[in-house]
């Protein structure tokens, strides 16, 4: 491997949560705990909500509104037309097993946990 990989990280969100904000702020910030390990790896780590959530702002509306499936889906299904890999972290979740599928159809790499992803070479970062 020569260059690093733009691996969405995919996992439970709204999943689980019954709406409750404090839970969904819980599981982002799961989600966000394999960032920092893929960058030391030597990759570029990307949660479809750090892009999702100010769409949202910006058209007005929340994660409780119905707008949000007409973009949180979405935006993970066109971060993945530019990412390399799926890191799919364990927990229930729609959108993590869509994003899974969808990158499984593109022949995309799917890790099921951070320790198996390959480190960039030294050299390379």
């Amino acid at each position: 491997m020569t260059r690093p990989l733009l691996i969405l990280i995919a996992g439970p969100y709204r999943s689980g949560t019954g709406g409750d904000p404090a839970a969904m702020e819980a599981n982002l910030r799961r989600l966000e705990e394999a960032a920092w390990p893929l960058f030391a790896a030597g990759h570029v780590p990307v949660i479809g909500e750090w892009v999702a959530l100010p769409v949202l702002r910006s058209a007005g509306a929340t994660v409780d509104d119905d707008l949000a499936t007409d973009v949180l889906y979405p935006t993970a299904r066109r971060l993945l037309e530019h990412c390399d890999a799926v890191l799919r972290l364990p927990g229930e979740s729609t959108g993590a097993d869509l994003d899974v599928a969808i990158a499984t159809e593109r022949g995309l790499p799917v890790y099921h946990d951070v320790a198996d992803v390959p480190r960039l070479a030294e050299i390379a970062r």
